[in-house]
């Protein structure tokens, strides 16, 4: 299934406390409560993949994907307050995050 005009935001979250349970259990309710924000049209959270090869990365603790209908959407988003809700309350718990954003060619 293709995705013709979507806006594709893939976050990767790295915890301070590598291997915590705890911790990557808060995340987890985060993005849960995140999904909430109306311009969200499909998400996934996610863990490593029990997967290995030489080009996987399974280094992350968590991911998060959302899609969006336009880049403007995907703004709104941004600046949604569940969007900073979850930034506050949950940004002490990763030590890195990398996004990826992408849209159809």
């Amino acid at each position: 299934m293709a995705l013709e005009k979507a806006f594709v935001h893939h976050v990767y979250f790295w915890l301070k406390n590598i291997g915590s349970k705890e911790d990557q259990k808060a995340l987890l309710q985060g993005l849960e409560a995140l999904s909430k924000v109306p311009t969200i049209q499909l998400f996934h959270i996610g863990v490593p993949a029990d997967t290995n090869r030489e080009v996987i990365d399974t280094t992350y603790a968590c991911s998060w994907l959302a899609i969006f209908n336009s880049k403007e959407e995907e703004e709104i988003y941004q600046h949604h307050p569940i969007h900073l809700e979850f930034i506050k309350n949950c940004s002490h718990l990763w030590s890195k995050v990398i996004v990826y954003d992408s849209v159809r060619l």
